[in-house]
């Protein structure tokens, strides 16, 4: 998305400059939150403001939130048909293929290559990469103090500050009512809580989310089975728009229809915080080289985790050979097939699911 925002706004339409551009790019990969949906806050920042910034951002996710929020409703309605069933075993197994490649991709980006020397040069982020894999794997879940500690070990060992200030709360959200209806008011407020985490102590790309989200709303809350969870991600997927939209889906099969305005609004809302709030300041911000270790040490750990989410997954998600087999497939298409895009897999895998199924 990060991509197709660089085609549209700089080259084609040329609404903002390359260095614009550029410095959004920046600014976004030091704040917490979904990559793409800062990038776009911050363009709509740029020469509008804060109206310019807030109209971005509700522009960006209320899409893919109706369609996910839509696609909810058909799935408590029908998820206990046999199409149905049929549809999501094919996709359930093509997901893990593709986040695994997603992992892969992340790992090459943010910790190192895999030659000798790139990981001579960066072996402490490997251990940190190591240790968030291993953590997720044994405990089944993921460790904000794990994250957060292994970017001030970074912080510390490649760029010390002169001086280290006492971390800051988190701001409290306050949930409106919003003519509630399927909920219980405690799970709302854990509902709130949660994804607040989620947004606020998850950098980078979309799918670096998912490990929190498992370890939260299946390990920890109960929230979804394991099934449903990769459902869920399934459903961002196939749907256009950020993934990180998975999370309104979620919402909507804990809470209905306030969970999923809930569960988006806290995901979404610590990004445009961030965003707007660092935007005027953000030259001086992304050249402090103590913000960006810890960053590069948080990054590390997270995709660690999310790698150990995908080992989670993968042993309750692929149940049989077909599944195997079509979670391998995926893979290879992602490398082999240049233009192959994931929306095209998962309807590939839904009809595969369908003639596995229903006809086999």
């Amino acid at each position: 998305m990060v991509g197709y925002m660089h085609r549209d706004l700089v080259e084609d339409k040329k609404w903002i400059t390359e260095e614009e551009y550029k410095e959004g790019l920046a600014l976004a990969q030091l704040a917490p939150g979904p990559l793409a949906a800062q990038l776009g806050i911050y363009i709509g920042f740029v020469h509008y403001g804060l109206i310019g910034a807030t109209l971005a951002g509700l522009a960006f996710v209320l899409p893919s939130f109706v369609m996910v929020v839509l696609l909810g409703m058909a799935y408590k309605l029908y998820s206990g048909l046999p199409g149905m069933q049929a549809v999501f075993y094919g996709v359930s197994a093509a997901v893990i293929g593709i986040i695994a490649i997603s992992a892969y991709k992340l790992t090459i980006k943010s910790v190192s290559s895999l030659n000798l020397e790139a990981i001579k040069s960066k072996w402490l982020l490997w251990i940190f990469y190591i240790a968030g894999i291993v953590v997720t794997v044994i405990t089944q879940q993921e460790s904000i103090l794990l994250f957060v500690g292994c970017g001030l070990i970074y912080m510390v060992v490649k760029a010390p500050p002169k001086w280290i200030k006492k971390p800051v709360a988190v701001p409290s959200v306050l949930l409106m009512g919003i003519g509630f209806w399927d909920y219980k008011g405690k799970t709302l407020e854990e509902i709130g809580w949660f994804f607040l985490k989620a947004g606020t102590f998850v950098f980078g790309s979309g799918l670096a989310i998912v490990p929190f989200l498992h370890g939260g709303v299946v390990n920890e809350f109960g929230w979804l089975n394991e099934k449903q969870f990769v459902d869920s991600v399934a459903v961002a997927m196939v749907s256009p728009g950020p993934v990180v939209i998975t999370v309104a889906f979620i919402g909507y099969l804990i809470a209905g229809f306030p969970g999923a305005c809930v569960a988006a609004l806290a995901t979404f809302l610590p990004c445009y915080i961030f965003t707007v709030a660092f935007a005027p300041s953000f030259k001086k911000i992304a050249k402090n080289t103590s913000i960006k270790a810890f960053v590069d040490g948080i990054t590390a750990v997270v995709i660690g985790a999310l790698v150990g989410a995908v080992i989670i997954i993968a042993m309750r998600s692929l149940v049989d050979i077909p599944t195997v087999l079509i979670a391998i497939l995926s893979m290879l298409a992602l490398i082999y097939i240049k233009k192959v895009k994931e929306p095209h897999l998962i309807l590939i895998a839904a009809v595969i699911g369908l003639i596995l199924k229903l006809w086999i």
